[in-house]
């Protein structure tokens, strides 16, 4: 019997910090206000998926797509004059 072993070693062997830097920590910390509002749209268009939209549904799935946009606005605009690392 022939046995099957693998040639190459786990990509994941000898990382010397499995924790994140703390570039990413602050490209987290820039991006919150758009991770903040997404979850929002989400949780949005999560609460209308089983029934029909009314009114006040649409203008809520609105104002949370109005927010994502506005966050994603500012969000590219602090990358672009540099801020974010």
């Amino acid at each position: 019997m022939k046995l099957i072993v693998a040639v190459q070693e786990p990509v994941t062997e000898g990382l010397p910090d499995a924790e994140p830097s703390w570039r990413d920590l602050h490209a987290i910390e820039l991006e919150r206000p758009l991770i903040d509002a997404e979850m929002d749209l989400l949780d949005v268009q999560i609460s209308l998926l089983d029934r029909p939209a009314s009114e006040m549904d649409q203008r809520r799935l609105r104002r949370a797509a109005n927010k994502v946009l506005a966050a994603r606005r500012t969000v590219t605009n602090r990358l672009g004059t540099g801020d974010a690392a």
